[in-house]
């Protein structure tokens, strides 16, 4: 993969090199951060990926997307393809209902852009489009809902409002949001990997749906820290920037204090005078002026207050910012992975289950059979059949390997380990490569029944995906 950032070293741009390694070891007590790259004066001086993520693979950046559309608005304003005072109606006019209401007339584009467009709760859950569950005609079925409240008076984080700025976008220009920001923003940045979910009409999601790598975040970052200005080049007007990163609307209460800040152009303030790009499970871009610093991490995370408070904790001191007349130059943070599941590498157990078949009770996923075995280099081979056909997946013995998986789904890379916990139970991890999902999968051996689960570590809903019996077939 090509740098698209320059590097140096933390004492050079007047960083403690210690504060940078405590930060690493923080989040890796969190467990399941993928990466970590920090910018300081423009130059790289620490990153991190936890094995198996790796610094070339596309993460995906669920509503850090928002700000990348609102980075699209700014540039259609500043081409006159808009104004933050038009109405949504007259921009959307196909898809605006015969009986709009007083409150729908009054939505202007900065309502959606500061989610405050009147709406009582999010619109895309209000109109059943999930991320799983796409549907057409979206911008219909938003503007089709009820405004309970007066536009710019009540603040309520809304996929939807997102989703529409990138249906204006897609009307006025013509094209996707995506191609639309190449030329513009993401090629003058050196963004070359990115890649926008799309709805079922052709037109990118906006709020979420976004893949690119923890540097070219990084890069995003770096911009608007700089005003929108990028090798000599004014990308993003620097009135934008600072419109779009400012406090708009109140957006509390809530129990984590960095959303208790203030919400801007679809960029949220954080304590201490820094602000930041957000998405789902803990993806961030934080970006704090005072110490010309940028932040990147992905993550897979419920407690995303967790992963703040690491980079104020460890960051936040004095000391961290006078550097000790003797330090090592160029120390590097220590190597990163995830950990493999905890257990032995087998199991009594394993001699009698070669061979055998376990017929599964009937589950929503149509998983028939199962089947463990050895695989070819020592680690553990469970086969699923599903749909008629087998589905191997093969887990590494204290150590991630890389495979595929099409069990739930669309086939996705993974990488995966398992252990036995005891003698009886096989524990493993799937990791989604490039996102912020893994499967935590146990099943448990007794005579001839087994059981088996497959819990997900962060979802939008139920996290357990799979609990079903199986018995052992006698042939």
């Amino acid at each position: 993969m090509s740098r698209i950032l320059p590097r140096s070293t933390p004492e050079a741009e007047g960083v403690d090199p210690a504060a940078l390694r405590r930060l690493v070891d923080r989040l890796d007590a969190l467990e399941d951060v993928h990466s970590l790259m920090v910018l300081r004066h423009g130059q790289v001086i620490t990153e991190s990926w936890w094995h198996p993520h790796t610094a070339d693979r596309p993460h995906v950046m669920f509503s850090v997307s928002k700000s990348f559309t609102s980075t699209a608005v700014g540039l259609a304003v500043q081409e006159g393809l808009l104004a933050l005072d038009d109405r949504v109606v007259d921009l959307l006019p196909d898809d605006a209902p015969a009986d709009q209401g007083e409150h729908l007339r009054a939505m202007r584009v900065r309502d959606l852009l500061t989610m405050s467009t009147g709406h009582s709760a999010s619109t895309m859950e209000g109109i059943d489009r999930t991320i799983s569950l796409p549907g057409a005609g979206w911008a219909r079925a938003i503007l089709a809902q009820p405004v309970e409240h007066e536009p710019g008076t009540h603040f309520v984080y809304n996929t939807g409002a997102t989703y529409l700025l990138s249906a204006i976008l897609h009307r006025l220009t013509g094209e996707r949001l995506l191609d639309y920001l190449t030329p513009r923003l993401l090629a003058p940045l050196g963004i070359t990997h990115a890649t926008w979910e799309q709805d079922p009409d052709g037109i990118d999601v906006g709020g979420f749906g976004l893949s690119i790598t923890t540097e070219e975040m990084a890069a995003f970052g770096q911009l608007y820290l700089r005003g929108g200005a990028w090798a000599g080049q004014q990308l993003v007007p620097a009135e934008w920037v600072a419109a779009a990163t400012a406090a708009q609307v109140p957006n509390g209460p809530h129990d984590w204090p960095d959303w208790n800040q203030g919400y801007g152009y679809q960029f949220w303030q954080c304590r201490h005078g820094a602000f930041r790009a957000d998405g789902a499970f803990g993806q961030y871009v934080v970006v704090w002026p005072e110490k010309d610093l940028v932040v990147t991490m992905t993550s897979g995370l419920s407690d995303l207050q967790s992963v703040l408070d690491v980079v104020w904790e460890t960051l936040l001191p004095d000391d961290v910012w006078a550097v000790p007349t003797e330090t090592e130059t160029g120390h590097p943070p220590r190597e990163t992975a995830l950990p493999t599941p905890a257990g032995a590498a087998s199991s009594p157990l394993e001699e009698s289950l070669r061979d055998m078949t376990y017929e599964l009770e009937a589950n929503p996923h149509g998983l028939g059979t199962l089947a463990v075995g050895r695989a070819a280099d020592g680690g553990t081979e469970l086969t699923f059949t599903t749909a008629g056909a087998d589905q191997s997946v093969r887990f590494g013995r204290g150590e991630w390997v890389s495979g595929t998986c099409a069990l739930l789904g669309a086939p996705a890379d993974v990488a995966t380990a398992a252990a036995w916990a005891d003698e009886s139970t096989l524990r493993g991890r799937m990791i989604f490569l490039g996102t912020p999902f893994e499967w935590r999968l146990e099943l448990t051996f007794s005579g001839d029944d087994v059981t088996v689960t497959i819990d997900q570590n962060v979802a939008f809903g139920e996290r357990e995906l799979l609990r079903v019996a199986g018995k052992a077939r006698r042939d």
